[in-house]
């Protein structure tokens, strides 16, 4: 058994028990996928992260589910380098970040942690009738035509036409494998969709979404930091959302109300970024024994 360090801390909040939580292990980087998964399995949490040495960027940050390593995760991002600072392991107003899709350069102003995610890349449109069987919705429920973006990791982002479908929204394990089928992605490609309404939970905010998830992982995820992204991209694409910069909330149903700043770099068409920035309330410091081995 090796012991590492780890924080806990509740993402896009600055207060506990708000946001997302994620637990991130330094220098766990170099544990075995199948710990880190027991360990995310272990907390119960969506993500985890797990840090080390780089030689391209100032930290490695590797990114689990319960079930798999993913490339990039936001609310998992901002939590990492809340840990960081916290603990003082840096210092400066800026740090670069090496994952699983790229280096992300993280901005740091005062409590405030703002990501540039990557520019957005556009997938294949989906059926609505899928998308809508898959969150066990009516098929007129959905506005537009929902579709594939990835700001780093993949979402079929889904705009409802109000608070209500939003709530009623359901998960159905059977349809969202057709609908992952549909889009030429294995199970493991594509996330979930991502449901949002262009009215915010709170008078502060200008969308509110929600992301249901399959098992392993717990049933709803409470901030979608890389789907934030995708989906303002979507929506930005889509002529959707007119303010360059807006307020995105999720969570609020939950009981663990998040925001996130969301920005544009570049054109409303093909911006060539995106900056997602919120709050970390570090909530528990520790240390935990993980073995070397599965």
């Amino acid at each position: 058994m090796t012991s590492f360090p780890f924080d806990w801390v509740d993402a896009f909040s600055d207060r506990p028990f708000g946001g997302n939580g994620c637990a991130v292990v330094h220098g766990g980087a170099v544990l075995p996928e199948e710990v880190c998964t027991s360990f995310v399995r272990e907390t119960s949490l969506v993500e985890c992260t797990f840090t080390g040495p780089s030689d391209v960027a100032d930290v490695k940050v590797r990114y689990f589910l319960a079930s798999r390593e993913i490339p990039f995760a936001g609310h998992p991002t901002l939590a990492t380098v809340a840990a960081l600072k916290d603990r003082g392991l840096i210092t400066g107003p800026s740090v670069t970040l090496e994952t699983g899709a790229g280096i992300v350069p993280v901005q740091i102003k005062d409590d405030l942690i703002e990501m540039t995610q990557v520019a957005p890349q556009f997938g294949p449109a989906a059926d609505p009738a899928l998308v809508a069987a898959a969150v066990s919705l009516p098929v007129e429920a959905i506005v537009g035509v929902p579709q594939k973006v990835s700001t780093g990791l993949p979402f079929c982002i889904t705009v409802l036409q109000d608070r209500a479908a939003l709530d009623a929204a359901r998960l159905d394990v059977a349809a969202l494998a057709r609908l992952t089928k549909s889009l030429g992605a294995a199970g493991t490609d594509m996330m979930e969709p991502f449901l949002v309404t262009l009215d915010g939970a709170t008078a502060q905010g200008d969308t509110y979404s929600r992301l249901l998830m399959a098992p392993p992982s717990p049933p709803e995820d409470p901030f979608t930091g890389s789907a934030t992204g995708a989906m303002a991209a979507y929506l930005w694409k889509h002529g959707l959302m007119e303010k360059d910069s807006f307020v995105a909330e999720q969570g609020h149903g939950l009981g663990r109300p998040g925001q996130a700043w969301v920005s544009r770099i570049g054109a409303a068409q093909a911006p060539d970024g995106v900056c997602v920035a919120g709050k970390g309330f570090v909530l528990m410091r520790g240390t935990v024994d993980l073995p070397s081995q599965a």
